[in-house]
C-alpha cells in the first residue's frame, strides 16, 4: 500500500470508532498489519498528530485523544459556522453540476442510512457511513469557491467525528439524520439560504442541546 493510501486508511480508522478514546497506538504492531516499516508507520502517526487526530508525547508514544465535552462543543460550533457559510456561498455560486453532485451524494448517504439497523452496526457499515456522510457535507459546501474554508472544514470534520463517533456508534440518530439531510438538500436546491443556515444549525447543534447519550437514556 502506498504511503498516501496508508495515511487515508489510518485516518479513517481513528475517526470511525475502531480504537477506543485514549487507546495506545503501537507503530510496531500497526506496521505489521500493512507490511511497511516502523519508520513509515511512525511518519503516518506523526502526520495524524498534526491534524489533532492522534496525541503524541516523547517517551509515551501515540494515543487516541480522550473524549472532551468542551472540545466537542467547540468543534460543533465551528462546523456550524463553516457549513452555514459554505452552503450559502455554494447556493449563490454553485452550478447545475454542483446541484447534481449534491443530489447524488445525498442519495448515496440515504441509501446507506436506510440499511442501518439501529443499535447494531458492523464496523464496516460504520466506516462506510462515515465516508458517505463526509462526502455529503463536503459536497454541500463544495461550490463555495473558498479553498481555505473547505480545507478548514475537512480538518474540523474529522476531529468532530472522532469525538462523537463513540457515543453515536449505535446509529440512534439515523431516523432523524435521514429527515434532516433531506431538508437541507431540498432547501439548497430551492436556493433558500436562510432555511439552509437554520437547518444546518439545527442538525449540528443537537450535539450541544440534546447529546446522543441523553437520547439513548430516554429511549431505553
Amino acid at each position: 500500500m502506498e504511503t498516501e493510501g496508508l495515511f487515508e486508511r489510518m485516518r479513517d480508522r481513528v475517526v470511525s470508532g475502531e480504537f477506543a478514546p485514549g487507546q495506545r497506538l503501537r507503530a510496531e504492531q500497526l506496521r505489521s498489519e500493512y507490511g511497511v516499516s516502523a519508520t513509515t508507520m511512525r511518519e503516518i502517526l506523526l502526520r495524524l498528530s498534526t491534524l489533532g487526530l492522534v496525541d503524541f508525547q516523547e517517551q509515551r508514544g501515540f494515543r487516541l485523544p480522550e473524549l472532551s465535552v468542551q472540545l466537542r462543543n467547540e468543534l460543533t460550533q465551528f462546523r456550524v459556522i463553516l457549513e452555514s457559510e459554505g452552503a450559502s456561498l455554494s447556493i449563490r455560486n454553485g452550478s447545475v453540476e454542483w446541484e447534481a453532485r449534491l443530489s447524488a451524494a445525498h442519495h448515496a448517504l440515504g441509501h446507506i442510512e436506510s440499511r442501518v439497523h439501529v443499535g447494531e452496526p458492523s464496523p464496516e457499515l460504520l466506516s462506510l457511513w462515515v465516508r458517505a456522510e463526509l462526502d455529503f457535507h463536503r459536497t454541500l459546501i463544495d461550490g463555495c469557491g473558498n479553498e481555505v474554508l473547505k480545507q478548514t472544514h475537512l480538518a474540523v470534520y474529522y476531529r468532530f467525528r472522532q469525538q462523537l463517533i463513540t457515543s453515536d456508534s449505535g446509529f440512534y440518530w439515523v431516523p432523524k439524520n435521514i429527515e434532516q439531510h433531506k431538508g437541507i438538500v431540498d432547501a439548497a436546491l430551492d436556493k433558500d439560504e436562510a432555511l439552509v443556515r437554520r437547518l444546518i444549525r439545527e442538525h449540528l447543534l443537537r450535539n450541544l442541546t440534546d447529546p446522543v447519550e441523553n437520547y439513548t437514556e430516554k429511549s431505553a
